[in-house]
């Protein structure tokens, strides 16, 4: 249901609401290495959520991501519609075009009531929620 590419941006959100909780930046090395990303392509995709305003970034030496207090009142759903838009939440289970309330497909009414879960699920947990989670478990790290 998730892209690859919102997988890992959630991951990485995480990792770095977890390492940031006193303002620490993480690089972009670590987190791939933590997160098991390909290096660029998680960089392209923080690097898009840091002009949405979803974590900030610092270039140079001691550079890297960090998310602000504020930054972490985003929910997982507000990533999730970032990266992948809001078809997981709003659209059809069998991706058709004409299926609406008044017009709906075979499964309407049974998906419905599964993706409006998931919304609930999603929205109500904020990245802050990680700050005082152990990341290692939450991501299933390896650990050393």
């Amino acid at each position: 249901m998730l892209s690859k590419t919102c997988e890992y941006a959630l991951r990485a959100m995480i990792y770095i609401a977890q390492q940031s909780k006193d303002g620490t930046m993480v690089n972009i090395k670590e987190i791939s290495e933590k997160i098991n990303s390909p290096e660029l392509f998680i960089a392209k995709i923080l690097q898009g959520l840091s002009r949405q305003g979803f974590l900030q970034s610092a270039k140079g030496r001691y550079g890297g991501f960090y998310i602000s207090d504020k930054a972490a009142e985003f929910s997982l759903a507000d990533i999730v519609e970032a990266i992948d838009g809001d078809k997981m939440f709003h659209g059809c289970g069998l991706g058709l075009a004409f299926c609406s309330e008044s017009n709906p497909c075979p499964i309407h009414n049974e998906y419905k009531e599964a993706r409006d879960q998931l919304y609930k699920i999603y929205g109500k947990v904020t990245l802050s929620r990680f700050r005082n989670e152990d990341v290692d478990e939450v991501l299933q790290l390896k650990r050393g």
